[in-house]
């Protein structure tokens, strides 16, 4: 771990010989990409759902996930979260039995986060190597980064290995993770923030749904 910003450097260091220090200056919009869509991914998408299958305020819902989120935004590890996102999914009324099912199943297949990530990072490479994407390829992003995030870890740096499949979906270069890499942990706290969000929210609907919710505060 300590030479991987040596590693890091060292991939990227050829990618700027060819296309120029100019390369990295879109990183900027790629972070700012992510993390607006990881916002209003959770302003839209959980808010909406737990507000209309769970019947509780979006402000009641991220006031009591609001420990939880800022534990994964600071680990970027859905795993570790998982004691807080536990504690936040009962303080939202979800039943042990619930909760103790759903969060850590969450914790591993549930990445919305990371989706939106690895589809952003794709079209930025595409851009960067100058490689047009036609609209089925884009389709094939999509569906190629949801089945990856499926299946990424819950720790730390587990998304920008999964990018490399979704790269060699669509024939972009595997080197362009390289660009990537060096911003990564950037990355990873938002999307780590979405996820596990989202698996709290996923437990409240479940619980909603088998009518085992405990009222709370709305």
């Amino acid at each position: 771990m300590k030479f991987s910003p040596f590693a890091v450097f060292a991939l990227i260091v050829p990618i700027v010989a060819v296309n120029g220090p100019s390369v990295l200056l879109p990183l900027l919009s790629v972070i700012l990409a992510v993390y607006l869509g990881c916002f209003l991914h959770m302003a839209i998408v959980y808010s909406l759902s737990v507000r209309t299958l769970a019947k509780i305020s979006s402000l009641t819902f991220f006031k009591k996930c609001s420990e939880a989120m800022l534990f994964a935004f600071t680990t970027a590890s859905s795993s570790a979260t998982l004691p807080f996102s536990m504690m936040a999914s009962e303080r939202l009324g979800v039943p042990l039995p619930i909760r103790s099912f759903v969060l850590p199943l969450g914790a591993t297949i549930n990445m919305d986060g990371t989706a939106i990530y690895q589809g952003i990072c794709a079209l930025f490479i595409a851009n960067v190597y100058g490689v047009p994407l036609s609209m089925g390829q884009q389709l094939t992003i999509i569906l190629t980064a949801t089945l990856a995030s499926i299946g990424t870890a819950g720790v730390p740096g587990a998304g920008v290995i999964m990018l490399g499949l979704v790269l060699q979906s669509v024939g972009l270069p595997i080197e362009g993770v390289a660009l990537i890499a060096g911003i990564d942990r950037i990355l990873d706290m938002a999307r780590t923030t979405v996820n596990i969000t989202g698996d709290i929210a996923c437990s409240v609907v479940v619980a909603s749904s088998e009518k085992e919710l405990v009222a709370t505060d709305k």
